[in-house]
């Protein structure tokens, strides 16, 4: 175990249902992409509102850039979710899964008057669900868990013994 970490056993389980809770969010969506072979994010980014619109009307409109898009949602969720399931390279997947949450949010931002094709769960004004769990991510971020519980605990240790 880390010296530097000394969380309670309350804090630790907390934490890491945590990360384990946002790991399946972000691996379930992954999954579910490449379960369907028609997904593309084509629909979602011409959906697009807010001061960034144009650039991600832009992707969509680029067939070589809608497939990157769509390669790297696809397989970046996926890999985001297994890095903090599994507490491996887990603060690498926290910024990536922080990084995916900020550009859902700058495409569909939830301001007054903003109306979107794409169902939503609720009501939001400037706060979302994306960007609750980029703050969760960000606890996850400066309270890691990984070390306790996790593949970055035997990580670590290899690139200890090569240094």
């Amino acid at each position: 175990m880390n010296k530097h970490l000394s969380y309670s056993n309350s804090q630790t389980f907390w934490l890491v249902i945590l990360r384990l809770l946002i790991g399946w969010h972000f691996l379930y969506e992954g999954i579910a992409k490449i379960l369907n072979s028609g997904w593309t994010a084509y629909p979602y980014l011409m959906d697009s509102q807010g001061f960034f619109a144009g650039c991600f009307h832009s992707l969509a409109d680029n067939p070589s850039l809608l497939t990157v898009a769509n390669y790297v949602n696809i397989y970046g969720l996926t890999l985001v979710g297994l890095g903090l399931i599994l507490g491996c390279f887990s603060r690498i997947a926290s910024i990536g899964g922080i990084l995916f949450l900020a550009m859902y949010y700058l495409s569909h931002p939830p301001f007054i008057g903003a109306e979107y094709m794409m169902p939503t769960e609720g009501s939001y004004l400037w706060i979302d669900k994306n960007m609750i769990e980029i703050g969760a991510l960000m606890v996850l971020i400066y309270f890691p868990t990984s070390q306790i519980i996790g593949l970055d605990r035997y990580v670590s240790r290899l690139f200890n013994r090569k240094s």
